[in-house]
């Protein structure tokens, strides 16, 4: 379990970094809905990674990151 975790953890990581450095060099829209998968899974696997080591202020940060994220991803199918 704790290789899970911690794998989850560097995917993360790779997800959330990766997609806002391809952001602000311009390859990868705030809009795209790459860029916002990008953050609810990361900002998920984030979550379980947090909660295994008991990081809760970076668990609810994560948690708000993933609604935030939700939200975009919803208003941009209402738009469709």
């Amino acid at each position: 379990m704790n290789i899970l975790v911690e794998v989850l953890g560097w995917i993360a990581s790779v997800l959330i970094v990766g997609s806002y450095a391809l952001n602000i060099t311009g390859r990868l829209a705030a809009e795209s809905k790459w860029y916002v998968w990008a953050n609810i899974l990361g900002g998920l696997f984030f979550v379980i990674n947090t909660y295994f080591h008991q990081a809760y202020p970076s668990m609810v940060v994560n948690i708000v990151w993933v609604i935030i994220a939700i939200i975009m991803i919803s208003k941009k199918k209402k738009d469709a």
